[in-house]
């Protein structure tokens, strides 16, 4: 459980700690970085990590930001995989 809301919280921290940073990095829209909290966590705290101010993300940084999707699908993936035994999703 503290995997899946760790990025979730350090994008909330980040938000509060830097709201300048993190406005510049999604350039002040509002919709891309709460669709980022709920689908993408991971990926979503990378990119604002990632952002630097006036030039933005460079090639190594688009490299890890492509690292970062992968494990936050793995983390759907595994989630329903785990719960794969549970009532509602046997097979009758």
């Amino acid at each position: 459980m503290f995997a899946g809301l760790f990025p979730r919280l350090g994008v909330f921290v980040i938000w509060l700690a830097r709201p300048v940073l993190f406005t510049a990095a999604f350039g002040g829209f509002l919709l891309w970085p709460i669709l980022g909290i709920i689908f993408l966590p991971f990926t979503t705290l990378i990119y604002v990590l990632l952002w630097t101010p006036g030039i933005g993300i460079g090639p190594l940084g688009w490299f890890w930001l492509l690292l970062t999707v992968p494990i936050d699908i793995g983390g759907w993936g595994s989630t329903g995989y785990a719960n794969r035994n549970l009532y509602a999703y046997r097979r009758r």
